[in-house]
């Protein structure tokens, strides 16, 4: 039986308790909307994604068998789930059937702020086939362990570790610029 510190919330909400529903909300919405983010690219799809996995929360808590799976590990599942879901559907959809979006971007002043490199791994990161950035994502950003990304993604840990490292690979080859212009910045900076 696997140890949940979840397990009394989750029931409490298939109860129809709100405010277990809100604890629950508060505690996982951060790394689900941050999962979604590094999955979708996309920070309002991310929160879509977020709400609607919370939205499943609520119905189906009833449902939920303690004892299983943790519960993070289901929310996982859920999460990745629904971007796949939002990933099949953006690859079927014409430049022309795309909405414009307001920019939201900060003003150039903020911008010049922000750490390049993190956007140059976030760009390469999005260039991943979309089972190794769920790896890549639930193993560097999310935490899990090996054993609870493979539950999340339902592979063996053998295939989640094929996974992690040709997605590591393709990230190193697509980075690689970076390690040589802070090498030749460093020399310049030497000269």
């Amino acid at each position: 039986m696997v140890e949940d510190p979840d397990a009394g919330l989750v029931e409490a909400t298939g109860r129809g308790d709100a405010e277990a529903a809100s604890r629950l909300v508060a505690r996982h919405l951060p790394r689900m909307t941050a999962l979604a983010r590094r999955m979708l690219g996309d920070s309002a799809e991310a929160e879509d994604v977020a709400q609607d996995v919370f939205l499943k929360v609520w119905t189906q808590a009833a449902r939920w068998k303690p004892g299983a799976a943790k519960f993070e590990t289901w929310l996982h599942r859920v999460a990745i789930n629904a971007c796949y879901d939002r990933l099949r559907k953006k690859r079927g959809v014409g430049l022309d059937e795309i909405e414009e979006r307001a920019d939201t971007a900060p003003d150039p002043e903020q911008t010049l702020g922000q750490n390049q490199t993190a956007l140059a791994v976030d760009a390469a990161l999005q260039t991943l086939p979309a089972r190794q950035r769920a790896a890549i994502t639930l193993c560097h950003y999310q935490g899990l362990t090996n054993i609870e990304a493979a539950s999340t993604l339902e592979i063996s840990v053998e295939a989640l570790e094929s996974l992690l490292s040709r997605g590591r690979r393709a990230l190193k080859e697509k980075l690689r610029h970076l390690a040589g212009a802070g090498a030749s910045a460093t020399r310049t900076a030497q000269a």
